[in-house]
């Protein structure tokens, strides 16, 4: 595989100064050997697991005799490049310095559809579309963290801010009303034990004139009884006196 760039990508053809002896693309990464001959490193590194020379002098080769070019780097990284998505549609150009960072934005880059099962790869001016319309997305939870389950319409209007608000409010709602059923019942617990109270007081006084009553009952018997006993001894049969 060539270590350097592909000409067919530069709007332009490079000069010949910038080509590498070895893969015949722009140089990547130019290193400069002893020799003065400047080769991609990529390139010149498989070259040196084989033989020890230089390809284009065939002069002895240290490793740690090669020197990065940083200078004839930057100068390639200013020449003029199309976009790798020219042939689907891109008609941007930028520094070759610049590519990647196009790349990033580039409306005719290929994206993954993010959709759980679905494998398409569409460019990324079109992936909005495309989900909306993904079989695979038709229900998908938040990616925000909230906990909805979402369809591809509603993913489109979904707020995580607004769902959480109003099931929030709805909570609050739910806890008031068992929080004032709570109350209702605790009141009515306290008059049923008020008026148990009271009862019981009724109850215990009721219990304590029956208690005199009963205690009284006996002396009241007991003073009547010698009058009562005198009656009938007095009301019983007299005795018989002898007649002078």
């Amino acid at each position: 595989m060539s270590g350097g760039y592909d000409l067919n990508l530069f709007t332009s053809p490079p000069d010949c100064n910038f080509l590498c002896s070895v893969c015949h693309g722009v140089l990547k990464r130019p290193v400069r050997l002893p020799c003065s001959h400047i080769f991609c490193k990529k390139c010149i590194l498989r070259w040196l697991a084989r033989q020890k020379t230089c390809p284009c002098c065939r002069k002895e080769v240290k490793r740690k005799k090669m020197v990065h070019v940083n200078k004839l780097r930057r100068t390639i990284g200013r020449l003029e490049v199309k976009c790798k998505n020219a042939e689907a549609g891109c008609l941007a150009t930028c520094p070759l310095a610049h590519r990647r960072g196009h790349q990033d934005s580039c409306p005719f880059e290929l994206q993954a559809c993010p959709n759980e099962g679905c494998t398409a790869r569409v460019p990324r001016g079109a992936l909005a579309e495309h989900r909306q319309h993904c079989q695979s997305g038709t229900q998908q939870r938040c990616p925000l963290g909230c906990g909805a389950t979402l369809g591809p319409v509603e993913r489109a209007r979904h707020n995580c801010y607004r769902e959480l608000r109003d099931a929030w409010s709805k909570r609050q709602e739910r806890s008031r009303t068992l929080v004032l059923g709570l109350l209702r019942r605790m009141r009515k617990v306290h008059r049923t034990t008020n008026l148990i109270r009271r009862q019981l007081a009724q109850l215990g006084d009721f219990l304590e004139e029956d208690d005199a009553l009963l205690v009284g009952a006996p002396q009241g018997e007991a003073e009547a009884t010698p009058e009562g006993s005198l009656g009938v001894e007095v009301g019983g049969p007299r005795a018989k006196v002898p007649c002078k």
